[in-house]
């Protein structure tokens, strides 16, 4: 795409033909459309992929409560509920050490702890239940080549089955990923750095009696997340140095899954892949602005945050509830959506809580991938605290659930929502 132009202030957009404009039909943009279909405002998903192909990642997703709740508001729970994983318990442990400290539903009164999602279920579900909303529409597949901003909206030049096209709309919402082309254009600069860590991610099946726990297991080459899916299958998240983590995706099939037995403590008993093996650079990054006049970002395209704890796409879809409302709010009150005012409510709320919950994956993988004998004591200290002093344990548990900060309406309205 070229770069974004600022237009002279004395042009004006006559006409519009939406109000929003999200760039990126992933599950964050897809969420906030979602989350406006009945505010009165009209949208507009621009996805450089066909829809099928957008919705065919082998990639799964740790799911708090508040995002099950997010999604139950929106009314498209139903459509993914019954084909992901459910967590009732989750167990945390320094490596193989056998003290565990184990999250149970009761810590946080809800009927579960979390749930494990696949790319293509949940992005499916969302497409279809776009395809109901009229005041909704896509323009897939649609290159982007340029963003010109105005004072009261901006153009947005796409090119669409080889043909040039010209949107107006009064706002541009960035949500097209960590190396976002709206982002860049915008000249929004970000700070952060990457880490000496990949991760692999794999689904596997297994034989274990039980399918309803989550292990997030502290190595001190990297965190592994074990995350159950539906069908007695497990996705997971295994983060190691760069050469460690290639050398695992190239591994013969049988001593990948010996490894993975050993480094999964066995409780899965036999295991067998149910996908290919992926890897990717773990990076931490933090947008400096998350909005400018007629542009806000969101998901990835504003943070990324550390694997760890399966906290990156929730962030994401807390952002789009967050945004759908505060334009929401506004539109209701006759404020212009666009207005930089308007826009800095969302980032004010978000970036902060954003910013929070980066630095915390971040201390934890930098505390539990050590093995100097001081820190090693003062984790294990901690994991005793989390076992055995109740308010600390569960604290923890909402900080890493979602349910620490300000709640989005969305995530109130929920029968699924019973948390204070």
């Amino acid at each position: 795409m070229q770069d974004l132009q600022f237009a002279d202030h004395s042009t004006l957009i006559d006409a519009y033909d939406c109000d929003i404009a999200i760039v990126g039909g992933g599950i964050v943009g897809t969420t906030l459309a979602a989350a406006l279909a009945e505010s009165g405002l009209s949208v507009v998903i621009i996805e450089a992929n066909t829809l099928e192909a957008a919705a065919s990642r082998e990639r799964g997703y740790a799911l708090s409560p508040l995002s099950g709740q997010i999604f139950e508001s929106i009314g498209v729970w139903d459509r993914i509920f019954p084909y992901i994983g459910k967590y009732h318990h989750i167990y945390l442990s320094d490596a193989d050490h056998p003290q565990l400290v184990k999250f149970e539903p009761a810590d946080l009164k809800t009927e579960y702890l979390g749930y494990v999602g696949e790319h293509r279920i949940m992005l499916r579900a969302l497409q279809k239940f776009i395809a109901e909303c009229k005041a909704v529409e896509w323009r897939s597949p649609a290159r982007l080549t340029q963003v010109t901003y105005h004072p009261d909206g901006a153009y947005l030049d796409l090119e669409v089955d080889g043909q040039q096209q010209r949107l107006r709309s009064r706002l541009v919402v960035g949500a097209d990923g960590a190396r976002s082309q709206i982002r860049q254009s915008a000249g929004i600069q970000t700070w952060g750095w990457k880490y000496w860590q990949s991760c692999l991610t794999v689904m596997i099946t297994h034989e274990a009696p039980r399918n309803d726990i989550a292990f997030e297991r502290f190595w001190p080459d990297g965190p592994m997340g074990v995350l159950p899916l539906a069908g007695n299958r497990y996705h997971i998240v295994w983060t190691a140095p760069h050469a460690e983590a290639k050398a695992l995706q190239t591994l013969d099939e049988a001593e990948f899954l010996k490894e993975l037995e050993y480094y999964t403590g066995g409780y899965l008993g036999k295991l067998s892949l149910d996908s290919d093996r992926l890897v990717f650079p773990v990076q931490l990054f933090q947008s400096r602005q998350y909005v400018r006049p007629r542009l806000a970002l969101v998901g990835d395209a504003a943070h990324r945050c550390h694997p760890v704890a399966g906290q990156g796409l929730n962030l994401g879809i807390r952002d789009a509830a967050a945004l759908a409302q505060v334009l929401s709010e506004a539109y209701l009150r006759g404020e212009d959506i666009g207005d930089l005012r308007v826009l800095r409510r969302y980032e004010r709320w978000r970036k902060r809580e954003n910013l929070a919950i980066l630095g915390f994956t971040d201390f934890l993988d930098r505390m539990f991938s050590n093995e100097w004998w001081p820190v090693v004591r003062v984790r294990r200290m901690g994991l005793w605290c989390l076992r055995h002093v109740r308010p600390m344990k569960v604290l923890a548990l909402k900080f890493m659930t979602g349910f620490w900060g300000r709640r989005p309406s969305l995530g109130k309205s929920s029968k699924l929502s019973k948390t204070s």
